[in-house]
């Protein structure tokens, strides 16, 4: 259990994976990569020290912990291997994944010793991990983390050990919630100092990013309890789980296959709009070069404001193609060197719904994003065009690409005119701030470029 940055014994649930939202895709790729790498140099040693500490506590738990009961090498083989099998049950979540080892973790309790319950679930979390370790696809020095991923189990141990080990029956239900409490104490604090010493994360985020974990936890113990209940006068009836488990690994597969379509569809996407970008460019060198500049200036002015990761998305496709309209204008419009007339002018305001146009029958991400696109030239003060929006009227993400577009333009050469300097423009989108610009987006404008 515990972090969103490593293997835990449980997480959360996930966004759907019709739309994965880009923050949660960006977490599940980065933790795929992760998943075979070396340990960072913090990491190491915060794991190291927690693994340590956990042996400290566990074997002489194991060896002083006073027990009446007498399990067969068997029953307790068999109770590793299940454990080991719900380990392996993986669904990505965030930045990590969820295992639905609570279904057996909970008939252990009941079944084993109390002071060889923590040992066993390392051993659980080791034997999932052989083949892996063994095959070379993760590191072994991760194994320090099954070892440390075991630390949720000495809580739950110790109250049941101070109990008395009771039979699992209906009379000790208002235990499991002790039970749980406990479980949740001991993940919660063991990973808030592996998270703040190796990660520099706060334990309030820490606990934020992994209040599901428990829910899901909290959910599955009534089940884990039954199983307690069916196997506790014949052990080996814990073999019921097993179907179970079969059905958690096949929605674990499902899972893993639709997040690998989002996120190539997502990828696609995006090359879809570079792509764009490319013809704009090829069409129209100045067009096609400015809206590259733009993006960038977007994205850290969208982060300025504290906008979500599935809206700077939108920002940066939005920047990208806030032109594509442009292809459909007549090249003589488009660059022409002089001041187009009227009726030229009227054509060029096209483009915005020509953009729109176009984005909506790709569909998608880029089809999500062509109404932004269409709002790109409207003013703050209602003078802009294709709709004649005003203030709050207009999108977000539009406002941010319409204050950039004109810094960018403001600051690179024209045909007709030599670029400004970055104060002199700054100067410029002040003045017009609440006129032509949001004054919000142009403050972050500022704040962005006077501290690059």
């Amino acid at each position: 259990m515990a972090s969103p940055d490593y293997p835990v014994e449980m997480s959360a649930a996930t966004p759907t994976t019709a739309d994965l939202d880009p923050e949660a895709g960006g977490l599940i790729e980065d933790a795929r990569a992760r998943a075979t790498e070396r340990l960072a140099a913090r990491d190491s040693r915060a794991t190291l020290l927690g693994a340590l500490a956990f042996v400290a506590a566990a074997v002489p738990f194991a060896l002083l912990a006073p027990s009446d009961r007498v399990v067969s090498p068997g029953v307790l083989v068999l109770l590793v291997v299940a454990y080991a099998l719900a380990a392996r049950v993986e669904f990505e979540v965030g930045s990590g994944f969820a295992v639905p080892t609570q279904v057996v973790f909970v008939p252990m309790l009941f079944l084993l010793p109390a002071g060889l319950v923590p040992l066993c679930v390392v051993l659980g979390f080791l034997l999932c991990s052989a083949p892996d370790f063994a095959r070379g696809r993760v590191h072994g020095e991760r194994a320090l983390l099954e070892v440390f991923s075991a630390w949720h189990a000495l809580g739950p141990a110790f109250v049941l050990a101070l109990a008395g080990e009771p039979a699992p029956t209906w009379s000790v239900l208002p235990l499991m919630g002790v039970v749980l409490l406990a479980q949740f104490v001991f993940d919660s604090a063991s990973s808030a100092v592996r998270a703040r010493i190796a990660f520099d994360v706060s334990v309030r985020a820490q606990l934020r990013l992994t209040a599901p974990v428990y829910f899901v936890d909290a959910a599955l113990a009534p089940a884990g309890f039954l199983f307690a209940v069916v196997a506790y006068d014949g052990p080996f009836a814990i073999l019921l789980v097993v179907p179970l488990l079969a059905l958690f690994a096949f929605f674990a597969r499902e899972r893993h296959s639709r997040i690998d379509h989002a996120l190539e569809l997502s990828h696609a996407y995006r090359g879809t709009a570079f792509l764009l970008g490319d013809v704009i460019e090829a069409d129209d060198a100045y067009t096609g070069s400015h809206s590259r500049d733009v993006v960038e200036l977007v994205v850290a002015v969208s982060a300025e404001l504290g906008l979500d990761a599935r809206s700077q998305q939108d920002a940066e496709l939005t920047a990208l193609l806030h032109d594509v309209g442009k292809i459909r204008i007549p090249a003589e419009i488009i660059n022409k060197p002089g001041k187009l007339t009227d009726e030229e002018w009227e054509v060029m305001k096209t483009h915005t719904i020509e953009g729109e146009q176009m984005l909506a029958k790709i569909g998608g991400l880029l089809g999500r994003v062509g109404h932004l696109v269409r709002s790109c030239h409207e003013r703050w003060d209602g003078k802009g065009y294709p709709d004649e929006l005003a203030a709050e009227e207009i999108p977000l993400v539009a406002r941010i690409v319409c204050a950039c577009d004109a810094y960018n333009a403001m600051t690179t050469d024209r045909p007709y005119r030599a670029a400004r300097s970055a104060e002199e423009a700054l100067r410029e989108m002040e003045v017009c701030a609440g006129t032509q610009f949001d004054p919000e987006v142009v403050a972050a404008l500022s704040a962005v470029v006077r501290r690059s």
